[in-house]
């Protein structure tokens, strides 16, 4: 059976990681500052204060809270590269096949 650290849990079960989030939300009034929030909730949920900061920091940008790129905009840009490396892919192999039927052709026209 797997055991799971805290942390692995905060990052891997995206309900934990919400709550976290929604927490320092919740609690920030009670603490002098938003980085106590964030040190007090990452005790009590088992995870670092720094991975905490970037799930609060990540929901601020996704909410509109802060400026810089959203989670939909990131994983935007993450597709739009896959596809443009596959689509790079299949063109070095046009490429290739286009040089090797080109080639064909010659030689064949030079036998007959």
């Amino acid at each position: 059976m797997r055991t799971w650290s805290h942390e692995a849990v905060y990052e891997f079960f995206p309900e934990v990681r919400e709550r976290a989030v929604r927490l320092v939300f919740e609690c920030r009034d009670e603490h002098p500052s938003q980085w106590a929030a964030i040190e007090s909730i990452a005790g009590k949920m088992g995870c670092t204060s720094p991975t905490l900061l970037s799930g609060v920091r990540r929901h601020e940008r996704d909410t509109g809270q802060r400026d810089g790129q959203t989670s939909a905009e990131t994983q935007r840009i993450k597709e739009l590269e896959r596809e443009v490396k596959e689509l790079r892919k299949a063109n070095e192999i046009l490429k290739l096949a286009s040089a090797f039927f080109a080639q064909a052709e010659l030689d064949r026209r030079f036998k007959s």
